[in-house]
């Protein structure tokens, strides 16, 4: 089995103190050529895609030192989109506090823009910060509990799927003779009336070229996985997970394909991706050395979330490791979260990479491919076509 690798791109790298490396690029961290000089370099690399993390979250009071504020996540997919060719680019979209109509017009958006390469990662917001910035006065007795978030979030990807199937493939005739632009038969309304949302339709952007852009479900907040779990197994076509090891990941495999089967689905068509922190260097203590000195300045270890597996070390021991877990039923492959950027992406490209294709891990080159067409999903049916027939 060919393993799938992603990357998650996080500004400067995901340890808070990375913007402080000689080789960091803090001064561009805000300007598009950063990000499409990163892209550019992973689609020469034939990743899968390219995770592009987003939050309203602001820094935690007292932390010093951490970069401040983000550029928008699907902004960013957009912009690069059109200079890259292969890599798929799936933004982070907080269903939280955001209207689902937004966001299938600029995820579906993202899709004709990528020519088909877009994906959604949905995320909850869950604290009180986050809801003062929107005013939410209904939180002002705190943030609601987890299964509520979960199943708000559940209710927004229905409502953006649909949004989606609202118009039917061939709705759009550009009939000049007649002057009908579209045929308003296969236009549809939603009608979707929910715990959470009640939205009319049909949108106002015709089906993508994927129709379904792949959902991308984060499963490594251990706490809130009982709530998660059905929700993965609803509407994931590619699950993230976490763990410190391999047996903890192929236990949360298994329970992500339980979760699958038990909404009715076929596990076998949800890949479920390990995330791996890296740290990659030319010998172990080269790593080592450079993680000490980035946890100095932060006064203390960073970068790790909720156990997330580590490697720091060169990439044969990362292209180990891949080869270890997509072997022993672990996981179906890796996102990897480079601790610091851009030189995370650019070891991952001319590192590791080569030696998955000599291993005969990886393809010796990019094939150009929806992603969906990359993790074998077929065109899904139109929601209201089948429900009709």
């Amino acid at each position: 089995m060919t393993p799938y690798l992603a990357v998650e791109l996080d500004g400067a790298g995901r340890h808070p103190a990375a913007w402080r490396l000689p080789d960091a690029r803090p001064g561009e961290l805000f300007t598009a050529g950063y990000w499409t000089g990163l892209a550019q370099l992973a689609d020469r690399a034939g990743l899968d895609f390219l995770a592009i993390p987003d939050s309203f979250a602001p820094p935690a009071e007292g932390q010093a030192g951490l970069v401040r504020g983000r550029l928008d996540a699907v902004a960013i997919a957009a912009r690069v989109a059109p200079l890259t060719r292969t890599v798929g680019l799936v933004p982070t979209a907080t269903v939280t506090h955001t209207e689902p109509f937004h966001l299938s017009k600029a995820i579906a958006t993202l899709d004709f823009v990528s020519l088909g390469r877009a994906g959604w990662q949905p995320e909850v917001s869950g604290t009180q910060a986050e809801a003062d910035l929107f005013g939410r006065k209904e939180w002002s007795d705190g943030p609601p509990p987890a299964d509520t978030l979960w199943r708000e979030l559940a209710d927004a990807v229905e409502v953006v799927v649909r949004l989606w199937d609202s118009w039917e493939d061939d709705a759009v005739i550009r009939d000049q003779a007649t002057g009908r632009y579209v045929d308003r038969n296969k236009l549809h309304y939603v009608d979707f009336a929910g715990e959470f949302f009640s939205v009319k339709g049909p949108s106002i952007t015709p089906r993508s070229p994927q129709a379904h852009p792949p959902v991308v479900l984060r499963l490594d907040h251990v706490e809130d996985e009982l709530e998660a779990l059905p929700v993965v197994g609803r509407w994931a076509q590619v699950v993230r997970i976490a763990a410190p090891d391999l047996a903890a990941a192929a236990d949360a495999r298994a329970r992500v394909r339980d979760a699958v089967a038990a909404a009715g689905r076929d596990p076998d068509e949800v890949a479920v991706l390990l995330d791996v922190e890296t740290l990659l260097a030319d010998t172990p203590d080269q790593a080592q050395a450079t993680l000490a000195q980035l946890d100095g300045w932060h006064d203390g270890p960073g970068g790790t979330e909720h156990g997330t597996l580590r490697i720091l070390g060169t990439p044969v021991a990362l292209a180990d490791l891949i080869e270890e877990a997509v072997g022993s039923g672990a996981a179906d492959g890796v996102t990897l979260v480079p601790l610091a950027l851009p030189s995370g992406m650019h070891t991952v490209a001319e590192g590791l990479v080569p030696l998955l294709v000599q291993r005969g891990l990886r393809p010796s080159a990019p094939t150009p491919a929806t992603l969906r067409d990359r993790f074998g999903l077929a065109r899904p049916a139109n929601y209201f076509t089948e429900a009709r027939a």
